[in-house]
C-alpha cells in the first residue's frame, strides 16, 4: 500500500468527519458503494479522477486540498513569523499593513 494513497485516504477521512458526514452518507453523496469509499480512506484504493471530483465538490474543498498533508499548527506558524519578524525587523511594517489591508 503506498504511502500517498495512505495519506490521501486519511485527509478524505478528516475533511469528511469535519463536515460530520458519516461514510454512507457521502458514499451516497458521491454514488459508490459504502466499502469502495471505506477503501479510499483506508488506503487500500485510489480514487478515480471521476470520485475526487464528486468528493472535492460535495465536502466543498478544492481537488488539491486533498494533497495538502503538512498541516502546521497555529503555534508553530507564530513562532514561525515571530522568529522571522525578529531577524528582519522592516517586516512588522509588511504584517501590519497586511492586517489592515485584510479589515478595509
Amino acid at each position: 500500500m503506498s504511502d500517498l494513497k495512505k495519506a490521501l485516504g486519511k485527509k478524505i477521512k478528516q475533511i469528511r468527519k469535519e463536515k460530520q458526514l458519516t461514510q454512507e452518507r457521502l458514499a451516497e453523496l458521491i454514488n459508490i458503494e459504502i466499502p469502495s469509499l471505506s477503501n479510499i480512506e483506508t488506503g487500500k484504493f485510489a480514487p478515480s479522477i471521476e470520485t475526487l471530483q464528486k468528493l472535492s465538490e460535495v465536502l466543498e474543498v478544492e481537488p488539491w486540498e486533498f494533497y495538502y498533508f503538512n498541516e502546521i499548527s497555529n503555534e508553530k506558524m507564530k513562532k514561525v513569523i515571530y522568529e522571522k519578524m525578529d531577524k528582519n525587523p522592516s517586516l512588522i511594517k509588511v504584517v501590519y499593513n497586511f492586517i489592515i489591508a485584510l479589515e478595509s
